[in-house]
């Protein structure tokens, strides 16, 4: 029993290390996907600043309201970066090469995953550093700087599941990067650029309040601009692992149902 834990560990290691190589050596989905977010903080910061004299805004600059948006932007870029590079696998021919060896479907799928989080993990940190020399302060500290991190990369995780699962249903980069569009409409449809109990026209609130993103992106500023919101973390945390759980268990079954048509 030891020794086939070893082995399926071996196995998610190797896929891990290879797809984290070949990650790094794709600057393109590297650079543009950390850089974006950041020039859109810049300009929301500035262009948007009028905002917080709106009766019952927070009382922090629009620069700290708005930190937790590039986490959530550099989220659905690592579901794009996860998708793409497994469908590059399954159009190569590489991942049906794989079906044919004894790797486990779960090392397979754990493991194509291990680029997506080494990139998640080094946006969270970027952005929280460009945030902080920015002037934004963390209300929770340093140790909610932290659990904003750990926060950050479970959504990015969940959301790389989603691309993943993509890939695997249609076997193609361009089903992938035609879901991309549908992701950042969640993420505008929520209460990414203004409090919810601030959002007046109707429609907007409603879908806003039933857009599980506006938990993910509360839960992240909770830890920026208020401290330690219970609520508000054990919304977002719950979400997060919602949709973690969701989208890798989803994956799994297509990963099952791909390697068997293999």
């Amino acid at each position: 029993m030891g020794a086939e834990h070893a082995s399926v560990l071996e196995q998610i290691g190797a896929i891990a290390r290879r797809s984290i190589v070949r990650t790094f050596r794709q600057r393109g989905l590297l650079v543009f996907p950390l850089l974006f977010p950041l020039i859109l903080f810049a300009i929301n910061g500035s262009a948007l600043s009028a905002a917080t004299r709106i009766p019952g805004f927070p009382p922090v600059s629009y620069r700290a309201f708005a930190l937790a948006v590039p986490f959530m932007q550099g989220a659905l870029f690592v579901a794009v970066t996860a998708g793409v590079d497994l469908a590059r696998d399954i159009e190569t021919g590489f991942f049906n090469r794989l079906a044919l060896t004894p790797l486990r479907g779960g090392a397979l799928l754990l493991g194509q995953l291990g680029g997506a989080f080494v990139v998640a993990c080094v946006q969270a940190v970027v952005y929280l550093v460009v945030g902080v020399a920015s002037g934004v302060g963390i209300a929770s500290g340093a140790g909610g700087a932290l659990v904003l991190l750990a926060l950050s990369t479970l959504i990015a995780f969940g959301f790389a599941g989603l691309g993943t699962l993509v890939a695997l249903r249609f076997g193609n980069g361009e089903a992938v990067q035609a879901v991309f569009p549908l992701f950042f409409v969640s993420l505008f449809l929520s209460s990414m650029a203004l409090p919810r109990n601030l959002i007046k026209t109707p429609w907007f609130h409603d879908v806003a309040t039933y857009n599980p993103v506006s938990y993910l992106i509360e839960g992240v500023r909770s830890l920026i601009i208020t401290g330690w919101d219970g609520q508000a973390l054990a919304l977002g945390f719950g979400f997060a692992a919602a949709l973690a759980i969701i989208s890798l268990g989803a994956s799994s079954l297509a990963m099952r149902s791909r390697m068997a048509r293999t």
